[in-house]
């Protein structure tokens, strides 16, 4: 076993973590913008959420395209309508964006919290509004340390009065996926929605506004558990923004007459403009740290900087560790991580759509009567009773057939005429089948039971369930 000195190893551990610098709240982080290829793919990744506020708005056959109506239980994506009895999508669907982002940390870092997560989102465009109240960055420390005046007291309330709607809209839009819209703003602003909407658009104004107005960064930090889980789904493959120490130390500020040949630093001429554009604050030429979110602004700024003083990109870039230290790195498919799980992506997404293409408008259970098993009719003919369930998963009140197939003539009672099935609701009733003993030839037979109804579209749903008759010993 190879010795390892330990108070050796902690002492190095401690020196590395003294090096890092992390925004426990007693500072505000005014982040530095400016423009570059990760900062126009952050907005373009951000304008994602515009589904959010826009989506309930999108109609589809004269309703809300996606509703998920808690009180009645019915869920409607677009022409499907999922019920609690097909949650078990929910399961998949839930396991899908689960492995997704591990797949996408054990890939190419904290990418979710750079480009799309919420907080993040929020935050971004609750400081672009700061900056352009507010001014720049060196502005807006002045601003934080002038006595109050007049002009600071406006520019403020104007800032989050702003915030506050913006608040406002997160949670109204947010409200309307489950209430609908255009019920939402009949009933909102006249005081006819119930408690549970006016609530959740409060607590959803506060939360935005306190989130990504106050907390920023330190929300990452302290309240959300994938900054802390995150750590351990990296290795030395994973890309993510990264120093080039070897090509950049030992920093230094650029001579006059220096030359190419002369130079006595590395290309790093410690501007700190990469940490003056991040969002957290952190150094990134210290390593990779807890507080970065993996959003590739230090790579423009610096990218920037080298363009400026002639040399070239890539100081700070999208780099795995293994590439810095210049081994051999291996393919993103030849990795077995990869291939485990993009084989629970598929399965998940498989079950999805195999789910999607199976729903039917109407669903039909059947349950056997156990006490007793059958009854032997004065006729001589057996009987056996059943419960049937129809749930009506469409969105309209249908009068549901029921039939029997079986590989002997059999009577059915109590089917004689439609049962009344009331939409998004299950409808029991109760029949009765008769077969000849003479026609059995054996303790029990398969048989099938069909539930036809017609759509108001002018289809035919038919849903069959199997199930068995008993008899006694022939």
């Amino acid at each position: 076993m190879e010795y390892v000195d330990q108070p050796a190893a902690m002492d190095a551990i401690y020196a590395e973590a003294e090096q890092w610098h992390v925004n426990t709240g007693g500072e505000t982080i005014h982040a530095k913008r400016i423009p570059g290829r990760w900062r126009t793919f952050k907005w373009v990744a951000s304008s994602v959420w515009l589904v959010f506020f826009l989506g309930p708005y999108l109609r589809w056959d004269g309703r809300q395209a996606v509703l998920f109506d808690i009180p009645n239980r019915q869920y409607h994506l677009f022409g499907a309508t999922v019920l609690p009895q097909d949650f078990w999508m929910l399961s998949l669907l839930l396991l899908f964006f689960a492995i997704l982002l591990a797949v996408a940390t054990a890939l190419a870092g904290r990418v979710y919290c750079g480009y799309f997560c919420f907080q993040t989102v929020w935050t971004d465009v609750f400081t672009w509004i700061e900056e352009k109240l507010e001014g720049n960055p060196a502005q807006r420390r002045r601003l934080d340390a002038a006595p109050a005046s007049f002009s600071k007291f406006r520019s403020r309330a104007l800032k989050h009065l702003i915030w506050v709607l913006i608040g406002f809209a997160t949670g109204f839009s947010f409200v309307a996926w489950f209430y609908g819209a255009g019920k939402l703003w009949s009933d909102f602003f006249v005081g006819e929605a119930n408690a549970a909407v006016y609530a959740s658009v409060a607590l959803f104004t506060v939360g935005t506004y306190v989130l990504a107005g106050w907390l920023r960064e330190q929300t990452c930090f302290w309240l959300c558990p994938y900054a802390r889980i995150q750590g351990v789904m990296l290795d030395p493959t994973t890309v993510v923004p990264t120093y080039d120490e070897q090509r950049g130390e030992p920093r230094g500020r650029m001579k006059k007459g220096e030359t190419e040949g002369n130079r006595s630093t590395g290309d790093c001429v410690d501007c700190n403009q990469c940490v003056a554009v991040c969002p957290t604050g952190v150094d990134i030429r210290q390593g990779q740290q807890e507080g970065c979110i993996t959003c590739g602004l230090c790579i423009d700024a610096c990218n920037s900087v080298m363009d400026k003083i002639g040399r070239p990109r890539g100081l700070v870039r999208y780099a795995s560790l293994d590439e810095i230290e210049g081994k051999p790195v291996p393919a993103m498919f030849a990795r077995p991580r990869v291939w485990v799980y993009g084989a629970i992506l598929v399965i998940a997404l498989s079950g999805i759509m195999y789910g999607f293409s199976t729903l039917a408008a109407i669903e039909l259970k059947v349950l056997h009567e156990r006490a007793p098993l059958f009854v032997q009719l004065s006729d001589g003919s057996i009987q056996n009773k059943y419960t049937l369930k129809v749930l009506n998963k469409s969105n309209d009140d249908l009068a549901v057939r029921i039939s029997v197939d079986a590989p002997v003539p059999v009577v059915v009672v109590g089917a004689e005429e439609p049962i009344a099935a009331h939409h998004g609701q299950v409808t029991p009733a109760m029949v009765f089948v008769k077969v000849k003993r003479s026609d059995l030839d054996g303790e029990s037979m398969p048989l099938t039971f069909v539930a036809e109804a017609d759509l108001a579209d002018g289809s035919t749903v038919t849903t069959p369930r199997e199930s068995a008759f008993f008899g006694p010993r022939p």
